[in-house]
């Protein structure tokens, strides 16, 4: 070989190395910017909006004992046991969703349940409202605190020997369905709006904001997911339900612009469509938030009504930053004069909320 033939592969050589070094600090790069756009997004405190929260008040009856119980990394989570009466069936463990805060949202669902004979424990999961964190930190992060919430539950004297049922909505649906590759002993589950993996909720979430991109990102969020929360994070509720017994029930809308249906409730129908294990609730047109709400119920929109022609009378701009303090003041306010709280925490589909009665005690007395 002749050393102009040498000096060729040699160069070569260099250029493949210095080829595969920039694909690697390119990969390195953009997979730093997917987990950076994730925690952005997910490792935030979510915090209720006060002047909107239900109130204990607002519900004729209904009584409720708070706890404080820990998580994985030692981080003290706020439990709450809702009750109205005695004699309960069971206790019903609720988990939340994202971005809305705490448990508070759901606090018309634990009123429907307690005052139907059954115990309810809710949690605000780490990072959102009384529990601590300095944010949510990821997504299987609430199915560890489901799992340490329902283990909490088990170990309380009065509540050890009662059937548990779970219910959870967008986020607190992934959980409560993956959840049960820890905990097979429970009866029944109630999946409204949820998915199956946790990747999912930031690929369904992101799409509306990078478009295709978003499938170029998820890879990464999944790797950065499975390192963090190791198992947590690499089970998905399919696994649940193959590690379980429990009755399960399916609720989702096919406009759903949040998590979209394919997701979560098109997956589980094509492979349990035929099982009576599961019950599948499908709705066209109930979006993501209001899947519970009555549609007939237009308190929700006479309130908006009221409060845009209200923005309409501002003597100043409200959009500008000089004003943003200003307007935070004033919004509260308004809201806190205007808000009929006893119409605002009775919107519910009482029909639908039947149904999960229905379906509950069907479960636990094995029929």
């Amino acid at each position: 070989m002749t050393v102009k033939m040498k000096k060729k592969r040699s160069v070569k050589k260099i250029i493949l190395i210095i080829l595969l070094c920039v694909i690697v600090i390119l990969t390195v790069g953009w997979g730093v910017f997917c987990v950076n756009i994730y925690n952005e997004n997910f490792n935030v405190r979510g915090d209720s909006y006060e002047p909107l929260m239900l109130r204990l008040e607002d519900f004729g009856g209904l009584e409720c004992r708070e706890y404080s119980f820990p998580s994985d990394r030692g981080q003290k989570l706020a439990g709450y046991l809702y009750s109205a009466g005695e004699d309960q069936h069971g206790i019903v463990v609720i988990a939340h969703g994202f971005g809305g805060g705490g448990h508070n949202s759901y606090m018309d669902c634990a009123n429907y349940f307690a005052q139907n004979g059954w115990y309810v424990f809710a949690y605000d999961a780490t990072g959102t409202d009384k529990s601590e964190g300095e944010g949510v930190g990821g997504v299987p992060q609430g199915v560890i605190d489901l799992d340490y919430a329902i283990s909490f539950v088990e170990e309380q004297d009065e509540l050890s020997s009662l059937p548990i049922v779970l219910f959870g909505h967008s986020w607190g649906g992934y959980c409560v369905c993956s959840v049960l590759n820890y905990h097979p002993e429970v009866k029944a589950v109630i999946e409204c709006s949820g998915f199956n993996a946790s990747s999912d909720m930031f690929e369904s979430g992101g799409k509306s904001q990078a478009g295709n991109l978003i499938y170029a990102m998820t890879p990464f969020v999944k790797i950065y997911e499975w390192i963090k929360y190791g198992k947590y994070a690499r089970n998905t509720a399919l696994d649940g339900f193959a590690s379980s017994d429990a009755s399960v029930m399916v609720v989702h809308s096919a406009d759903d612009d949040v998590i979209e249906i394919g997701y979560g409730y098109d997956k589980y129908y094509k492979k349990y469509k035929d099982d009576p294990r599961f019950t599948f609730v499908r709705f066209e047109d109930k979006g993501h938030n209001d899947i519970f709400n009555d549609q007939e119920n237009t308190y929700k929109d006479e309130f908006n009504d009221g409060f845009n022609h209200w923005l309409e009378t501002l003597d100043y701009d409200y959009k500008i930053d000089e004003n943003k303090d200003r307007f935070i003041k004033d919004k509260a306010d308004y809201i806190t004069e205007n808000l009929d709280h006893a119409r605002w925490s009775d919107r519910l589909d009482e029909d639908l909320m039947a149904s999960f009665l229905d379906f509950y005690e069907k479960a636990i007395a094995g029929k």
